[in-house]
């Protein structure tokens, strides 16, 4: 042991005022902790010198304390059963692992419109909720009926400019839409076959047995009027050799039809084998769903848009889109504002959609726009969209989120096909919009008005306060945070 006062590394020993229990403060290089450790001299203890030796002193743990966060601290995401855990201890666990605070916790709690059983119920390892704010699109008129559409966006201005549009297509009858069925396609991925041709025929031969197979898969889709309806057959050659796709096409009715499908996939696929004498490999729905299209059209008149001179600019700005792929990912990207909002809404795949979205845009060879405008005969703009619209009313999130059933009661929706039409004709009214609004004061203009909001309400603005701050800024030409801070200092005085 030291002598008092000595200072050796890492072990301070301290002077103590006579009667009192020396301590030893113990610093562990590397580490954030602190241990005061004590020296019980009682026994064989004189006051003028340390204890005899013969009579060792007992060492008492006086304190530790630790200064370091959780952050200094190694952490690891290695955790196991993480999903068996309940959500509150799932979410204490988030919250040592982050540092969360007890009101961070709280606003994870807050699943809003759906309740934190039923989410743990639809996705794996939940421990909270993120709840995007639903607008209505207002003005909408779809093959003679008027349509409130929920629409679930965090981006400002994109209901606000699908309502306008709606509202100018109305003086020419509103939107038209039609839908070509609700036909979803599952692949089956043939290889290490002798001869693809010969392959591709003997599958087709079998046609009529792989569809009665397919169709005892589901009973109920059956009753429903859907199942199996055809097949076709493609041959591919790939970097790892030729393989033969056969596509099953299934009428899915009201549902979105993923797992339908893929049990039909799976299903069939040894037949396929057992009559090529080749593997399959993949057995997997296709997200470019040609066969399930929705269609919208539109007419806007001349004058009601601002005359010809705006006419020429949209037909400028939409040849521009057709024209560069560049051009047309944002073109696509204004379009799939409207139609992800809605799909959202409704609790079906956003994933899936986007995906068969864009790349329904590429299916010439090259990626281009999903609308297309002309004008007619009286100078108008004739304006319309066709994508694939893989959507359902019942099954999965649809059925599960309240919220998701109450959008669909909004727009008093009874099939999927109306549902894939509004969607579409939602589209069309985002991309007109985003094309007047670019051929004439620019897309920043309304834009900015919208999100100087956001960006007041970010600066700690509330109430009133939001709207004059955004109002002065927008009228400054100066939407930034700081000047928002500025304004609201200024306010607040």
């Amino acid at each position: 042991m030291p002598a008092a006062g000595a200072d050796t590394g890492p072990e301070k020993a301290v002077r103590t005022a006579e009667g009192a229990i020396p301590s030893v403060a113990l610093v562990i290089p590397g580490s954030p902790c602190n241990i005061s450790l004590g020296l019980d001299m009682s026994a064989g203890r004189d006051k003028t010198s340390l204890p005899r030796r013969e009579v060792p002193p007992k060492i008492l743990i006086q304190n530790i304390s630790c200064s370091a966060r959780v952050d200094d601290m190694e952490k690891s995401s290695e955790v196991s059963g993480f999903y068996k855990k309940p959500v509150e201890e799932r979410l204490r666990f988030v919250q040592q692992f982050a540092g969360l605070t007890d009101e961070e916790v709280a606003t994870l709690r807050n699943t809003g419109g759906l309740p934190v059983g039923t989410a743990d119920k639809m996705i794996e390892n939940v421990v909270g909720g993120l709840t995007v704010p639903m607008g209505i699109g207002v003005n909408f008129r779809i093959n003679g009926k008027d349509v409130l559409v929920p629409m679930v966006i965090e981006e400002p201005s994109v209901v606000a400019a699908a309502s306008n549009a709606a509202k100018m297509a109305r003086a020419r009858g509103g939107f038209f839409a039609e839908f070509s069925g609700p036909v979803m396609i599952a692949q089956i991925q043939l290889v290490d076959m002798e001869d693809p041709r010969n392959a591709s025929e003997r599958i087709l031969a079998s046609k009529n047995e792989i569809l009665e197979l397919a169709a005892r898969q589901d009973p109920v889709l059956l009753q429903a009027g859907g199942g199996p309806r055809d097949i076709e057959v493609r041959m591919l050659d790939t970097r790892m050799g030729p393989m033969v796709i056969t596509h099953l096409l299934v009428d899915t009715r009201d549902a979105m039809g993923a797992n339908a499908v893929n049990t039909m996939a799976e299903a069939v696929a040894p037949l396929i084998e057992r009559v090529t004498g080749g593997r399959v490999y993949l057995r997997i729905l296709s997200n470019l769903a040609v066969h399930r299209l929705a269609r919208a059209r539109a007419v806007f008149d001349k004058e009601a848009i601002g005359g010809p001179g705006v006419v020429e600019g949209i037909l400028s700005a939409w040849a521009f889109a057709e024209a560069d792929p560049f051009r047309a990912a944002t073109h696509n990207k204004g379009i799939m504002n409207g139609i992800s909002s809605v799909v959202l809404a409704t609790g079906n795949d956003t994933r899936a959609i986007e995906a068969g979205a864009h790349a329904y845009a590429a299916r010439n060879g090259r990626y281009s726009s999903l609308s297309t405008y002309e004008k007619d005969a009286d100078g108008n703009i004739v304006a319309s969209i066709e994508v694939p619209m893989a959507v359902g009313i019942v099954g999965g999130a649809t059925k599960t989120h309240p919220v998701a059933r109450i959008a669909l009661k909004i727009m008093d929706i009874k099939s999927a096909a109306e549902l894939a039409q509004i969607i579409a004709c939602v589209g069309l009214a985002q991309n007109f919009a985003a094309l007047r609004a670019l051929a004439t004061e620019g897309i920043q203009k309304g834009h900015m008005g919208l999100h100087a909001r956001n960006v007041a309400t970010n600066a700690g603005a509330t109430g009133d306060i939001v709207d004059k701050i955004a109002e002065q800024m927008v009228k400054e030409g100066r939407v930034r945070a700081d000047r928002a801070k500025e304004l609201l200092a200024e306010y607040s005085r």
